[in-house]
């Protein structure tokens, strides 16, 4: 892609060289070659970017002063984050069109313009593909399924009926969309148990991203919603009737259970786990292997921006290293003092 249409589609400035010149990926700049982007953010980064073999570099104004000559030379004002939408950019625009004989795809679904079908992918009735779309060797897009424009499905991965993604949604290898809730009734004379009805949906909004072999649930008689923007690690699962907000974090090994919550721009670390019917506010931050038990609240009230949340139940982190302190000081105290009492083991 040539750089001025980069710079027309992200902004910043092309402050050096021909805005004809083609940029056809990105790397680091030890591994740069004549054709590739690099950034910088540091005056040593920027060193090191004028010195490698990148034809094109992004970085802020200040760095820009001392540039050689030979290179193009991107100014923004967030030159890492140009620099990923950039690489975002060249990877969709590498995409072959087109349905392989070896898919399957319905009579009735809808394909939209610059769609691609890998070998071995099964579209269902009435689905329907938004333009530039992929859709990955063995991925299953099934019956009634929305996928929105320039989505990225990768192979195997698996969206069940009537699952509705955005725009700009990449699901990776192996991901589960839209499977059936964990939710049964239990016969209290037999003690069998029997599937609570999981006839709801799941939306996934623009601009989400869910690692490979994660899994979300669709809702038991409503939906499950992803909010937009949010970043879903490998593994993690989410239950159903779920609602996860605007750029949430969620780390790989989470789990969520049913009916939970979790407000716009929280961060959840690995492995933690939150119980059924809980709520986690806008921003909070949730150290790993945090937990949240069933039915509990935990917002950031009362605390200072940017408090990391630790334990289980969760509670900021500085009051449990107190708590870890304490303990372990009654535990040498404990150590020191001898029972000395007769028929009792003295300790070492």
């Amino acid at each position: 892609m040539k750089v001025r249409e980069l710079v027309d589609k992200l902004g910043g400035v092309l402050a050096q060289g021909d805005p004809d010149f083609s940029i056809e990926g990105v790397r680091s700049a030890e591994d740069a070659r004549s054709a590739d982007l690099v950034f910088a953010e540091t005056p040593a980064a920027a060193t090191q970017a004028w010195a490698s073999g990148a034809g094109a570099v992004v970085l802020h104004a200040a760095l820009a002063k001392d540039r050689p000559l030979g290179k193009s030379v991107i100014v923004a004002v967030q030159p890492k984050l140009w620099f990923a939408l950039a690489a975002r950019v060249l990877q969709c625009g590498g995409v072959e069109s087109g349905v392989h004989p070896a898919a399957s795809v319905a009579d009735n679904a809808t394909l939209g313009p610059q769609v691609s079908v890998a070998a071995g992918a099964v579209i269902g009735d009435d689905a329907k593909v938004g333009a530039r779309t992929l859709i990955g060797a063995g991925a299953v897009i099934g019956r009634g399924v929305r996928v929105g424009a320039d989505c990225r499905i990768y192979p195997r991965a698996v969206l069940y009926p009537e699952t509705v993604l955005g725009d700009r949604v990449v699901v990776h290898a192996g991901a589960v969309l839209g499977a059936d809730g964990f939710g049964y009734v239990r016969d209290k004379t037999t003690g069998a148990y029997t599937q609570f009805p999981q006839q709801g949906t799941l939306v996934i909004e623009d601009d989400v991203e869910i690692g490979a072999n994660s899994t979300i649930d669709r809702g038991a008689l409503k939906e499950t919603r992803i909010g937009r923007g949010t970043k879903i690690d490998n593994l993690v699962h989410v239950g159903h009737n779920c609602e996860i907000g605007a750029n949430v974090i969620l780390v790989a090994l989470t789990g969520i259970s049913g009916s939970s919550t979790v407000g716009e721009g929280a961060v959840i670390a690995g492995q933690v786990g939150i119980g059924d019917h809980a709520h986690v506010g806008p921003g909070v931050i949730l150290g790993g292997q945090a937990g949240v038990f069933n039915g509990k609240s935990l917002t950031n009230e009362g605390h200072k921006p940017g408090t990391v949340f630790f334990g289980t139940p969760a509670r900021p982190l500085k009051e449990v290293l107190r708590e870890q302190a304490v303990l372990s000081r009654l535990a040498k105290e404990r150590n020191r003092t001898p029972r000395g009492t007769k028929g009792e083991d003295k300790e070492a």
